[in-house]
């Protein structure tokens, strides 16, 4: 019996016990002497001279491609060779990366391990997966450095927005904290480590739904954080009970993983009150943004380069393709590597006065909900995958809301296990009513931008 159906198991008080005890693990783990350290120094470069933060990335570059080529095979077979640095460090990060050749996913895909660095101790390293956004998970590694600083730009975006680290908040992620088959509160659970109620996504019916409005205003918070979509459905729930939370209650509300569109916007600062800040990010931990209130995504240029592919330029922007290089990624460097969004740079600096790069938009992430037969509105589905190595691509597609069907390319290491694996996460979320077909096939077709996306829901598409 594993961990999950062990936590199903325990009455609510015992699952309470095993969300702090979670919670405390993962702080530990995050929020290190080295965070500490980084997020002070991150805090006065953040807000210093633009020619300072390039001195930082071209700096960190350089030691990243040195240690690619010393160290890292797929990258020493690359013979990599780049220019001494002169004069302006902005002109010099240009010079670099104009003569290095961009990463596919597909060159990560096919070898992981070859982009590992053989002077780092495997047992040194902290394993993770990609998040699936597309069908795909991949293995990852990351130095315990990398994954402090991936906290360290998260919460200096948070705490330019008045948040502390420990604050009480509220949390609509996609953690499976209560047993599908509950039909009564609470739908939460509480982290007392972190000061934190995390609430299940997986019961947001409509019946539901006003016990979900409760206790958002009984619980003391200073933010909430979630998925956009999560937040819109209990947004429009709580506007449409004329029951928003008054103005100034909360700090701000966190956004991420998911584009934020502009209805979704509206409905949730309505509902809560509070301002979003809307984070950009990757499981690869290459890139992070973070909004200003002016609306407009800064990159943590000490974290990560940023290029813009263009494809559309004017006198105030340019459009395009992303390619990022991760600064804090010294296990398994990732140079110039196509992430597969298109964004919009402005070519003007930022009314709020930060200094750095910002992008006025951010395309890709939009998601549709699957609707199951008793009603609930599902979105953020791509997680099944997460752990399904033995998927190479998926894609999730519904026509009705009693069934959906799931195409699957399979890697040669598929089997029975991998199918009841893959269908008891599935039902985890959506639970025993709904019918789901898996399909087979060789490829999954692309949208009209050469991307294609995880859910496709003609009955649950994102509503204004």
């Amino acid at each position: 019996m594993n961990l999950d159906s062990i936590y199903t198991r325990l009455p609510v008080s015992l699952q309470h016990v095993a969300c702090t005890w979670a919670g405390w693990q993962r702080s530990r783990a995050r929020f290190t002497p080295y965070f500490h350290r980084t997020l002070a120094a991150w805090m006065k470069s953040g807000t210093g001279p633009r020619e300072e933060l390039h001195r930082i990335q071209l700096a960190r570059l350089l030691d990243l491609l040195q240690r690619a080529r010393d160290h890292v095979p797929y990258y020493r077979d690359l013979a990599l060779t780049w220019p001494s640095p002169d004069g302006d460090p902005e002109a010099a990060i240009r010079d670099i990366l104009d003569r290095l050749p961009i990463l596919e996913k597909s060159d990560y895909r096919a070898s992981p391990e070859r982009f590992l660095a053989e002077d780092v101790p495997r047992d040194q390293l902290v394993e993770g997966k990609t998040s699936g956004t597309t069908g795909t998970a991949l293995p990852l590694w990351w130095t315990p450095e990398a994954l402090a600083e991936e906290f360290v730009a998260l919460w200096r975006g948070r705490m330019w927005a008045g948040i502390e680290l420990y604050d009480r908040h509220l949390t609509f992620g996609g953690q499976i904290l209560v047993p599908h088959e509950a039909k009564r509160p609470p739908f939460w659970r509480y982290n007392a480590w972190n000061r934190q109620t995390l609430f299940s996504l997986y019961h947001m019916t409509a019946e539901h739904l006003p016990h979900y409005i409760d206790a958002i205003h009984r619980f003391e918070a200073a933010y909430v954080q979630g998925y956009p979509s999560s937040l819109h459905l209990i947004a429009r729930a709580m506007l449409e009970a004329d029951r928003p939370l008054s103005r100034g209650r909360l700090k701000a509300v966190l956004t991420s993983s998911e584009s934020l569109l502009a209805f979704q916007r509206a409905s949730i600062e309505d509902a809560f009150g509070a301002p979003i800040v809307d984070r950009y990010g990757s499981s690869e931990f290459v890139v992070s943004m973070a909004s200003c209130p002016e609306g407009r995504l800064h990159v943590d240029m000490e974290f990560g380069l940023v290029e813009v592919e263009v494809e559309e330029e004017t006198e105030d922007y340019v459009r395009g393709p992303l390619l990022v290089t991760g600064l804090s990624r010294a296990a398994t460097p990732f140079v110039r590597y196509r992430i597969g969004d298109v964004a919009t740079r402005s070519k003007h600096a930022c009314p709020c006065g930060r200094p750095g790069d910002a992008f006025l938009e951010i395309d890709g992430r939009v998601e549709d909900y699957v609707v199951t037969p008793d009603g609930r509105f599902i979105g953020r589905l791509d997680h099944v995958f997460k752990e399904q190595l033995d998927v190479a691509e998926a894609q999730v597609l519904q026509a009705s809301k009693d069934a959906i069907d799931v195409l699957i390319v399979p890697r040669g290491s598929w089997d029975e296990r991998s199918e009841a694996s893959l269908i008891k996460e599935f039902r985890s979320r959506l639970g025993e009513e709904i019918r789901i077909d898996l399909r087979f096939v060789a490829e999954i077709p692309r949208e009209a931008n050469g991307k294609f996306r995880a859910v496709k829901s003609s009955v649950g598409r994102n509503q204004a």
